[in-house]
């Protein structure tokens, strides 16, 4: 079977699970700011959890195509919260136990994470460091056989729900970003809380929280990779959050194009269909060649990404093509639909809301330009 009609095959099955199981009972959860713990047992019952892993693992044994296409349709049908926490789970956490983990950390979290009898986040945004991670202040010192953690993280995705969490923690206080760690912490300990749910403009329904650690032990095989070594190993898997962060992006403009495509379709103003003005014409055409070069840029780094031939470089520039190309788009479409646009009746409306936060988390079009003119003048 080649690549592509993997990716087909799965693509159907996909479709079929999220019309059946999600899109039903998608507005009540964004109504009431939460998704039900059981709908990520549902998708590991359905495959559709850590698609790319290793078959041992309990996964499919997929393509890294088809964990890009997950997202992908997500965001397209306008389910972009799901989608968030999605690539939380299975695009982001999974791969750092996959590439860092212990031979014995792999067995015992990533078949549960696959069955979803595990949810996980990842914990690095603090009250007071937010994209400057060597500025955290949450630590956790050895004490034995203990790591004993202490601190805060805020804007935690699945955060209020996880059973597992990578927190990055300070083991040194002194040695800036050499002395960050990252741990696998197991919420069900004592000394774990969180907060009241954050409630965001967009993404409602997406599980975002506070996390308080107050002199919680954790054991030292809860260590994930070297002590230390955490700043590192946050920036190896950039390349990877990142082409999440695109995909999620174009999936999400490409339906906000589509709905758009339907509305002006159907919709009459001074006796002509809206799609026959030549200011529509003329601005869908700009939103489809700009949607069109930011899928060509993704299709070049996702190849560069196989051959592990993507930067750190490469991702910034990814996400910040991908992702302002999404505010722009989905800002023009919304304005197509006029004052009809602006009202909760009409899906548009949750596209604008829930792409907001695209150019903000897993590092900001700020922090992106940063890193991107570093490479270019050398500091």
């Amino acid at each position: 079977m080649s690549d592509n009609d993997e990716i087909q095959l799965f693509r159907d099955m996909v479709l079929r699970f999220l019309e059946q199981e999600i899109i039903p009972h998608y507005d009540d959860w964004e109504a009431n700011h939460h998704t039900p713990r059981e709908v990520w047992k549902t998708m590991g019952q359905a495959g559709l959890l850590l698609v790319d892993l290793p078959e041992e693992y309990g996964t499919a044994g997929a393509n890294f195509s088809v964990a890009q296409m997950i997202q992908e349709e997500m965001c397209r049908l306008g389910l972009h919260a799901l989608a968030t926490g999605y690539n939380i789970h299975a695009n982001i956490v999974a791969p750092y136990i996959l590439n860092i983990g212990t031979d014995e950390q792999k067995q015992y979290w990533l078949p549960k994470m696959a069955s979803g009898d595990v949810l996980t986040a990842l914990a690095m945004t603090e009250p007071g460091a937010g994209s400057d991670v060597a500025a955290m202040r949450t630590t956790a010192e050895r004490d034995g056989d203990n790591y004993i953690l202490n601190g805060s993280k805020t804007f935690i995705t699945n955060g209020n729900m996880a059973d597992m969490i990578i927190v990055t923690a300070k083991t040194d206080s002194t040695a800036g970003a050499k002395g960050i760690s990252l741990f696998l912490v197991d919420t069900s300990l004592p000394g774990f809380s969180t907060g009241n749910p954050i409630h965001k403009i967009g993404q409602h329904s997406s599980d975002t929280a506070e996390l308080f650690f107050e002199d919680m032990r954790i054991p030292t095989d809860a260590l994930l990779g070297a002590e230390g070594q955490g700043f590192v190993y946050l920036m190896q898997e950039l390349p990877r959050e990142r082409l999440g962060c695109a995909i999620q992006a174009i999936g999400h403009a490409q339906g906000a194009l589509d709905l758009t495509v339907e509305y002006v379709t159907d919709r009459k103003a001074f006796g002509q269909r809206i799609g026959q003005f030549q200011n529509t014409r003329f601005k869908l055409a700009e939103c489809q060649t700009e949607l069109e070069m930011c899928r060509a840029l993704f299709e070049k780094h996702m190849e560069k990404f196989a051959r592990d031939e993507m930067t750190v470089i490469d991702a910034a520039m990814l996400k910040l093509a991908a992702t302002e190309m999404q505010l722009k788009m989905v800002n023009e479409c919304l304005q197509l639909f006029g004052g009809y646009g602006y009202t909760d009746e009409y899906p548009i409306s949750r596209f604008y809301r829930d792409a907001r936060v695209q150019t903000i988390y897993a590092g900001s079009s700020e922090i992106m330009k940063e890193v991107i003119a570093r490479g270019i003048l050398g500091r």
